[in-house]
């Protein structure tokens, strides 16, 4: 659906605390659009949905299964990518996407501790985001994993750095940064406009300090940045060629 159930402050989402049923025809529906258009990278994306009792998770599930199956019954090789929700930190919510048959799976922690609570919703959190991105790979060794900051919220760069820090601690493989815009007055006001400069060094510092497999960063960047596609299709597929020969040995 298009309507949320939290109210971050960095969203233009519209929100209700009871917005209407999911569609029951969805995973059908996406994943014959999807193989109609011929894609061979997705990216599925959602609400929050805490009015549910799953809070959605096994809807996520049943899309990227059919997904799946539809595309590959026809000969394609599509590589699924689900930005998920928090699901309140219950972690057989996590783990039920994370074995889906997606390859990549993103949650974004949107910026550092110390603002979190007043740029998230009440009901996210830094620690329990932190705990989403490690129970994945828990659950699923072989999905990589992703997340993106938004800068420009009034983070210091100790800030940043503690932040992509516990992110390697928790083994995610990806860092996006991008620029935070304010969507309207009643948004969070920008602190500042990060240069595009600053936002190279965050990628030098996330790739060849931290280990980050892989960084986009730029004022325009978005969690789903499109330039990072064609990078994850080589790992996913790299990844899946080192699991069959393991197996094969």
């Amino acid at each position: 659906g298009d309507t949320c159930t939290r109210g971050c402050s960095f969203c233009a989402v519209k929100t209700s605390r009871k917005p209407p049923p999911l569609d029951p025809a969805e995973p059908d529906k996406v994943a014959e659009a999807v193989s109609e258009w011929g894609l061979d990278y997705v990216v599925l994306t959602s609400v929050d949905r805490d009015d549910l009792d799953d809070q959605g998770s096994d809807h996520f599930r049943k899309v990227v299964m059919r997904l799946k199956r539809v595309n590959t019954a026809k000969g394609k090789d599509l590589i699924v990518e689900a930005l998920t929700p928090d699901f309140c930190g219950e972690l057989d919510l996590v783990a039920n996407v994370a074995t889906s048959g997606l390859d990549v799976y993103a949650h974004n922690v949107e910026t550092v501790e110390r603002l979190t609570p007043r740029v998230r919703d009440r009901r996210a959190g830094y620690a329990q985001s932190m705990g989403v991105l490690a129970h994945v790979k828990v659950a699923n060794p072989d999905v990589l994993t992703k997340t993106s900051i938004m800068l420009g919220l009034g983070e210091t760069d100790d800030e940043i750095m503690a932040t992509l820090r516990d992110l390697r601690g928790n083994d995610v493989d990806v860092v996006t940064f991008g620029q935070y815009l304010q969507p309207s007055r009643r948004h969070l006001p920008v602190k500042e406009y990060v240069t595009p400069e600053k936002f190279e060094e965050w990628r030098v510092v996330a790739e060849e300090e931290l280990g980050f497999k892989y960084c986009a960063s730029g004022p325009l960047v978005r969690s789903s940045y499109k330039a990072g596609e064609f990078f994850l299709k080589n790992m996913v597929r790299e990844k899946e060629r080192e699991r069959l020969e393991a197996k094969a040995v």
